[in-house]
């Protein structure tokens, strides 16, 4: 979702950067890149304080660049766990680029190690995208709880959450129950737009290259258009207010 969400926004005309924190290189592979030709990663920046700007990689598109990822991200936690304030490492490395991008895209794994930690306290949004499935719904507790205790502890406020129903199938009975749970304890989180099971995401990815450039067609580049729709929306609604609230009386 984070690569292809990414990549429209970079067709659209935003300048998009995507930082891949899992070690699997999901998000590098899905931009068309393999992880392991990279002498570099996040790790680099975070760990051995090498500036972002030489680790960022460009893609064909003028527009959207990339931070890759490979197996030596698994030790990061660790290396990360000695430092003092090891939860802004991530927040203070993107300092020097954050004004070039409109858009810092992050993509994390499931996990509530270090990592995620710096990327949560770096992002503005958070998107959580869950399964229809209860497994996920019962997940959600725990985020949230780690989400509080930012708050708390490290005041840090995100300023919006965003539920994204992911794989939905609509012919399974447990899944209409789960989005039918997720409506009832988080309606103000959960998007209206569900991303349908498809297809044509696997195929891409095995291509290497974003579902909008496999098929933009699909009703899984459909349904990530219209989340993006959902967000910008969203957003310049905020923008706004905020604008009207700096306005002398």
């Amino acid at each position: 979702l984070s690569s292809s969400y990414a990549y429209r926004l970079a067709e659209l005309g935003y300048r998009v950067l995507v930082v891949d924190l899992d070690s699997q290189g999901h998000a590098t592979k899905c931009l068309g890149y393999e992880g392991e030709d990279f002498e570099q990663t996040l790790l680099d920046v975070l760990v051995r304080k090498t500036p972002i700007t030489e680790v960022l990689q460009h893609t064909p598109l003028p527009n959207l660049d990339f931070v890759p990822s490979n197996l030596s991200m698994s030790t990061v936690d660790l290396a990360l766990m000695p430092m003092a304030g090891r939860e802004f490492k991530l927040r203070n490395a993107l300092k020097e680029v954050e004004a070039h991008y409109d858009f810092v895209v992050f993509d994390a794994p499931p996990s509530f190690g270090l990592l995620n930690l710096n990327a949560l306290m770096a992002a503005d949004d958070l998107f959580v995208p869950v399964l229809a499935d209860f497994l996920s719904f019962h997940g959600l507790k725990l985020l949230f709880e780690t989400v509080q205790s930012l708050e708390e502890d490290l005041q840090h406020m995100l300023e919006n959450i965003f539920i994204v129903i992911n794989s939905y199938n609509a012919t399974f009975k447990l899944a209409k129950e789960a989005v039918e749970a997720l409506k009832t304890h988080y309606p103000e989180y959960l998007m209206p737009v569900m991303v349908r099971q498809c297809t044509k995401f696997a195929q891409a990815s095995s291509e290497g290259v974003p579902v909008f450039v496999y098929d933009p067609d699909s009703k899984g580049a459909k349904d990530i258009q219209a989340l993006l729709n959902e967000v910008l929306k969203r957003l310049a609604v905020q923008a706004r207010t905020r604008q009207q609230q700096q306005q002398p009386a």
